[in-house]
């Protein structure tokens, strides 16, 4: 299982509400405020935080099927310079890529391996920029099997949890998109 969050960072610069103290207040814990307001680069911070928290989200009701909305009970931290969240007694193991574009974090159970690929987007809007991402999904699941004359096929479950049936394999995906970027994991 696997949950990826992508910010693209000069949509996320164009929105005002980050800069707000409601903002800040909205979406996360007092720790982790204080972690944004005393970093050198407070921007980046709140969008690296915000990646994390939905990503372990993603795979946190992957685990324990259901929809919710609670940002600020998934608390971020690091530990030695790791990143970490934690709801409840849900814990998992995060990476987090940062580049000048965007912010991609990517969560897990456990150290086994995962593909991901970050895509730049050509749609101008939601829904086409969401295809794209599903579309790229689907063409890497295909290079994986290339002997079969089947397609892979996209699914959501009825708690909106993606996954990808191809050939007699079920793949645990996650897909996100924001402005320009797309991003899909597969465990």
């Amino acid at each position: 299982m696997v949950g990826n969050d992508i910010v693209d960072l000069l949509e996320a610069k164009a929105s005002p509400n980050w800069q707000t103290p409601r903002f800040l207040e909205k979406l996360f814990t007092i720790n982790e405020q204080s972690l944004i307001l005393n970093s050198k680069n407070s921007f980046e911070n709140i969008w690296q935080l915000w990646s994390m928290k939905e990503a372990a989200y993603k795979l946190y009701v992957q685990t324990n099927p259901c929809r919710f909305y609670n940002p600020k009970a998934f608390e971020c931290s690091f530990i030695n310079g790791r990143p970490r969240v934690k709801f409840q007694d849900f814990e998992c193991i995060l990476s987090t890529v940062k580049t000048p574009n965007y912010i991609l974090s990517e969560a897990r159970l456990d150290k086994a391996s995962l593909t991901s690929k970050v895509i730049k987007l050509a749609g101008q809007n939601q829904k086409n920029r969401s295809e794209e991402t599903k579309l790229a999904l689907l063409q890497h699941i295909s290079k994986t099997c290339p002997i079969s004359k089947q397609n892979p096929v996209f699914q959501k479950n009825e708690f909106g949890i993606p996954l990808v049936n191809h050939i007699s394999k079920q793949f645990s995906v996650s897909l996100s998109h924001h402005g320009s970027y797309g991003a899909f994991a597969v465990a």
